[in-house]
């Protein structure tokens, strides 16, 4: 990164907000719904992976066109949002938006406008000099367009990001800007994918952002 003035982009679900057991909850209502396996916590962190579609056609074993998707994520979003109430933020979120020194955004695959609100109810939207969220009807699509769309709002050029997030997709949206990834085993994602993926991992959100100091101030 050759700035004196790294940016921080944060994920959401399953990052700074513990929402694991929500998520593969509402994924066993869509699999459920079409007569499909559940799946457990582990297979979940093992298996998912974007595109959604991709995810669910592999346990479901049949296809999901688009149409198939769009009625699956709603589904999904309904049984979400029933349990969203239920789930806390990261226990050191607080702390690790703290130890960063320099500004910070947030981008999530979640629907904007129920991104926006929720962020502001646990408190964090003073954090964070933008917030993101989809702006589709239909959400299960990689990460890597709305980083770009995210930085270009923002003016910052992606060399000098750092995105924290729990998935490989997370990775490969900031690899897709020029930016670098640190990764968090708490979320979505098995440790050892993330381990396997040559990104630093970190088990916790303080410890993230202790690695993301490091490789910023290692490229500048």
């Amino acid at each position: 990164m050759d700035t004196a003035h790294p940016h921080l982009v944060w994920d959401w679900n399953g990052t700074l907000l513990n929402d694991l057991s929500l998520v593969v909850s509402a994924t066993n209502v869509v699999f459920t719904s079409l007569g499909g396996p559940t799946v457990t916590l582990d297979e979940h962190r093992v298996r998912f992976r974007r595109p959604v579609a991709e995810y669910y056609a592999e346990v479901l074993g049949q296809a999901v066109d688009d149409d198939e998707f769009g009625r699956l994520d709603r589904i999904f979003h309904e049984a979400y949002r029933t349990g969203l109430t239920t789930c806390e933020l990261a226990a050191d979120a607080h702390a690790a938006m703290a130890a960063w020194p320099g500004s910070q955004s947030l981008l999530s695959m979640w629907f904007h406008e129920e991104l926006v609100p929720t962020v502001h109810t646990y408190g964090l939207t003073g954090h964070f000099t933008r917030v993101d969220g989809l702006r589709a009807t239909v959400g299960g699509d990689r990460k890597a367009e709305s980083l770009t769309l995210h930085l270009a709002e923002l003016g910052v050029d992606g060399t000098s990001v750092v995105l924290i997030g729990d998935s490989i997709d997370d990775a490969d949206a900031a690899l897709a800007v020029g930016g670098r990834a640190v990764l968090y085993t708490g979320g979505f994602t098995d440790p050892g994918r993330l381990r396997a993926s040559g990104h630093p991992v970190a088990d916790t959100l303080t410890d993230a952002v202790a690695l993301a100091r490091e490789v910023s101030s290692a490229d500048r």
